[in-house]
């Protein structure tokens, strides 16, 4: 009985890694995920809380609104919009909840989108605003926290 050629025992090895570096990166995500369903200490998880501001705005939505939040979304990429869609959602509503408003418009939404968008992604937020000729200007001072 031969022995196995040295190429592929070294091709062996080489997807041996990919599958380990593979397995880490979608263990790394399926644990951001998991922290995001951990209670806080308030006793509701981020994911309840986005439920929760998502649902108690259900009627304060204008068509116009609902279009300008699909505008924002548009840079995301289509296999997670669905869910930028949802958490920025939440942060609008929220923002329109706790200022008062009956309705929300697209100064909340402004303020909404740049609320729930990581600080690493700034600088393409701001590209894309400008891109899009939305004004931030008096939201310019959440961009700098």
């Amino acid at each position: 009985m031969n022995n196995a050629p040295d190429w592929f025992m070294y091709f062996i090895l080489f997807w041996a890694f990919v599958m380990i570096i593979f397995m880490s990166i979608g263990g790394f995500f399926m644990f951001r995920k998991f922290l995001k369903v951990l209670p806080k200490k308030d006793g509701k998880s981020k994911l309840d809380w986005q439920n929760y501001w998502v649902e108690r705005s259900r009627g304060m939505w204008p068509e116009e609104s609902k279009e300008f939040l699909d505008t924002l979304v548009a840079p995301v990429p289509s296999a997670f919009r669905d869910i930028a869609r949802h958490s920025i959602a939440a942060k609008i509503a929220q923002v329109a909840m706790e200022s008062g408003a009956t309705e929300v418009n697209k100064d909340h939404c402004i303020e909404g989108y740049i609320r729930a968008t990581p600080k690493r992604d700034y600088r393409s937020l701001v590209t894309f605003m400008n891109k899009q000729g939305i004004d931030y200007a008096p939201y310019k001072h959440l961009l700098n926290k």
